[in-house]
């Protein structure tokens, strides 16, 4: 039986301090939202010498510092056996490494083809690179794989997308790439929402009315990364981010493998479970019949569904009613000036108490009416202060932006600015595809199975919002939310509503994965029905049994290799 690889990552507080100090965000401690969601073991550093006797044999630089010493210490890491990964960064040592650094001011794509460990996952945006070319001088035997194309995903090559230099007894691994950084700046995007969007040039994305909203900072490219339906329904194609997150993922259990160690990790979803379909509704104007049309055509597909409550909200017995069929109440917040909506925290919290105190629920979601948002965090610090676990603002407004305008179809913490020390804000974002399909105004259904299918890839959650008003006055978008649930079915899709996935969620991230000085991996607190999972040889048998394929290898369940707190 394979040890467990110990995975340490390296921050430099001490230099960390000082550019946070200067205004300087440091996204990639994102790196530990994207192994803590992949319920990967590993332990951060912000001490050299702690991290020194931990012996880890991967060490991913999170930050390392721009000093002399700070540099040395890395490569006597790598000479002393360990591997090192650093997704970009370390340009002080590009000349020691034979590499000279050079500026790419557009965005890129990614063609990992060419990566062992890559296979299947499509060709990948970048909003910013750092690269670095191998000099012609160069005597060191570096590898460089990957490519990296400026604009276009058939654009021409600008660079290699990662470089390895052998260094003593081990090895550094440079991406040209900040991978942390482009998942924030996808996920969240490039910088504070302050005004409106760039519109798409053919009109179905007309993010420019003077509203501000979640998507005017989607750093995608109307052109490059959206397909079209057999209906012509355009639509952004790629979980960009998710699947950044899977190549993190995949080069640790690569580089583990190259050990001869192992990776165990904590499965997405509990035993049974492969991916995760979700309904919330927006109840504007807060028709009762329009509510009580859709508590019928739920009961007759068989799910239950998350229920965001615009004020007033709804009365004390249909409240009772939503309840009683095992729907979720939750928070719609309006900040709609042209509804009189006020961007605050006052408003924020008037507002969720109003609905607390009518409907009698804790209510721990929230969704912004009209996708409306502003700034980076503020949202995220009043739903903190106001016990709001997760919020499902993140999605689109437009026919034309529907699928993945922010790269991700994952449960994901989002991150702070330099201001707060780029901590990670305690709400869950729970971002949805499309809404109201068949709505004269949106999509048609004929994105129903391109959008689950590229969900289950990733195995994430496919989310869908279907308004009351619309269920109840139009025919088309009832049939149309039959027919997800139909599709969603069939493709072995579980329905959860907001709260509990965020449950789930919580209850992963407070287990605890550390690796025994034995090598076994030990695991604590783990929820009912998590599944832990060992990667297996690329030959293994798919028909053993539990056997799955996770992050591009057969992996089996763990338990034989798991040890308990207990034990």
């Amino acid at each position: 039986m394979r040890k467990t690889a110990k995975i340490g990552l390296w921050f430099n507080k001490r230099s960390a301090e000082y550019l946070w100090r200067h205004g300087q965000d440091l996204f990639q401690l994102y790196v530990e939202e994207v192994l803590g969601h992949a319920g990967i073991p590993y332990a951060r550093f912000d001490d050299a010498d702690t991290l020194e006797s931990y012996h880890p044999d991967i060490i991913v630089v999170l930050h390392a510092g721009e000093k002399e010493e700070d540099l040395n210490r890395l490569e006597q890491w790598a000479r002393q056996g360990a591997t090192l990964i650093s997704y970009g960064g370390l340009n002080r040592m590009a000349g020691r490494l034979g590499c000279t650094r050079f500026a790419i001011r557009d965005a890129v794509y990614g063609d990992l083809s060419g990566l062992k460990y890559a296979q299947g996952i499509p060709v990948l945006r970048a909003v910013i690179s750092d690269p670095w070319m191998v000099s012609q001088t160069s005597v060191m035997p570096v590898e460089a794989d990957g490519v990296l194309r400026r604009l276009r995903k058939d654009g021409a090559e600008a660079s290699a997308a990662v470089i390895k230099f052998p260094l003593g007894g081990g090895r550094l691994i440079r991406w040209n790439v900040d991978i942390p950084a482009n998942i924030v700046m996808l996920q969240q995007g490039g910088g504070p929402v302050v005004q409106d969007g760039i519109p798409a040039p053919d009109g179905t994305g007309a993010v420019d009315e003077g509203i501000l909203k979640a998507d005017d900072r989607c750093e995608l490219d109307w052109n490059e990364d959206r397909s079209v339906t057999e209906t012509g329904m355009p639509y952004f194609d790629t979980p960009y981010a998710d699947w950044w997150r899977e190549v993190i993922v995949r080069q640790l259990m690569e580089e583990a493998d190259a050990l001869g160690l192992s990776l165990p990790f904590l499965d997405y979803w509990p035993e049974g479970v492969h991916q995760v379909a979700m309904i919330s509704h927006d109840s504007d104007f807060n028709v009762e019949e329009a509510a009580r049309t859709t508590l019928s055509v739920l009961q007759n597909n068989g799910v239950r569904s998350t229920w965001c409550m615009i004020e007033p909200g709804y009365s004390p017995s249909l409240y009772k009613e939503i309840r009683a069929a095992g729907h979720e109440l939750a928070f719609h917040f309006n900040a709609l000036e042209q509804e009189n909506g006020i961007w605050s925290a006052e408003e924020f919290t008037r507002q969720l108490n109003v609905i607390r105190s009518t409907s009698g629920s804790p209510i721990v979601s929230n969704k912004n009416h009209y996708t409306r948002f502003e700034g980076w965090g503020e949202l995220y610090e009043w739903c903190e202060l106001n016990g709001i676990e997760a919020d499902q603002t993140r999605g689109p407004s437009k026919k034309g932006n529907v699928g993945f305008p922010f790269g991700t179809c994952h449960p994901y913490y989002p991150i702070a600015r330099s201001h707060e020390r780029n901590r990670f804000y305690r709400v869950l974002q729970i971002g949805f595809l499309t809404q109201d399909l068949e709505h004269p105004t949106l999509s048609d259904v004929s994105v129903i199975a391109p959008f689950l299918e590229k969900v289950a890839e990733v195995r994430g959650v496919a989310h869908f919002l279907f308004h009351q008003q619309h269920i109840h006055n139009l025919e088309q978008v009832r049939h149309a939310l039959t027919l997800a649930v139909e599709t969603a079915k069939r493709l072995g899709f579980v329905f959860w509503t907001s709260e509990e996935i965020t449950r789930w969620e919580e209850a992963r991230r407070a287990a605890v994965l550390r690796v025994g000085a034995d090598g076994i991996l030990i695991a604590e607190n783990l929820p009912q029905g998590a599944v832990l999972r060992q990667p297996s040889d690329a030959e293994a048998d798919l028909s053993a049994s539990r056997m799955e394929i996770r992050f591009g290898r057969p992996c089996a369940e763990a338990a034989s290799s798991v040890k308990t707190a207990a034990e």
